[in-house]
């Protein structure tokens, strides 16, 4: 048989209920109360399909744009997770303390700088000149 081409393939496990967690959805869950730039993690809930996300944002984290009566908008990047929580909660706290003393404080990640200069010993030996072989056309 193929595998068919369906919009739950795969979500077995994903999308099922944990242990003792079936059945009607718990009211708190609705009336929890989102606003923009709230940063959210996706989690798919099989005993609701309709509004359900696809399978692919399933464990995204992103950030909510959009606040509708049925709906919360959300602007998905890539797939971050706790790194990405704790680097935002770490620049809120270099930013409160840049704050209070007054300075300006650098948040952006820099690449890591190339290596540091060292010399190389030779033990008396003279360094070897490598070169490429010259090209000659053989015909």
């Amino acid at each position: 048989m193929t595998n068919t081409k369906g919009k739950r393939r795969g979500t077995r496990y994903m999308f099922s209920r944990p242990l003792r967690k079936h059945g009607v959805v718990p009211l708190a869950t609705y009336m929890r109360i989102y606003k923009k730039g709230d940063i959210v993690d996706v989690k798919g809930m099989g005993t609701v399909q309709k509004g359900m996300s696809h399978k692919c944002y399933h464990g995204k984290t992103g950030g909510v744009y959009s606040v509708t009566q049925h709906a919360v908008g959300i602007v998905v990047n890539k797939q971050v997770k706790d790194s990405f929580l704790k680097r935002v909660k770490e620049n809120d706290q270099k930013k409160k303390e840049a704050k209070e003393k007054g300075t300006w404080v650098q948040l952006k990640r820099q690449p890591a700088p190339p290596g540091e200069a060292h010399f190389v010993r030779t033990n008396g030996k003279e360094p070897e000149l490598l070169e490429p072989i010259s090209y000659e056309f053989m015909a």
